[in-house]
């Protein structure tokens, strides 16, 4: 019997520790950021600097679907042989990662 009081004036003894409160707590500033839309564009309208990185990053690369957002930005969907995936670049064909 002394052992379970023992234990349960532990364990309550324990739990105490948390329930202390805090009076000088901050809020939490939370910055959030959103990628920028990207709308489609004919794949005559990507810059050729764009094309040539793609042409030598990616050998034998078909560019399917071209995007540009206001930062002038460029969101590629792009197969090569039976692989299929999305790069990004900026107007001078350097590449971003997002």
């Amino acid at each position: 019997m002394k052992k379970l009081i023992l234990s349960a004036a532990i364990i309550l003894g324990s739990l105490s520790i948390y329930a202390s409160t805090v009076n000088d707590v901050q809020p939490v500033k939370t910055t959030l950021s959103f990628q920028s839309e990207y709308t489609e564009i004919s794949n005559d309208q990507v810059p050729a600097a764009v094309k040539t990185a793609l042409e030598a990053a990616y050998p034998g690369a078909v560019l399917e679907k071209a995007y540009v957002n206001d930062q002038t930005q460029y969101k590629l969907d792009i197969a090569v042989g039976d692989q299929k995936a999305t790069v990004y670049s900026d107007a001078n064909g350097n590449w971003l990662k997002i």
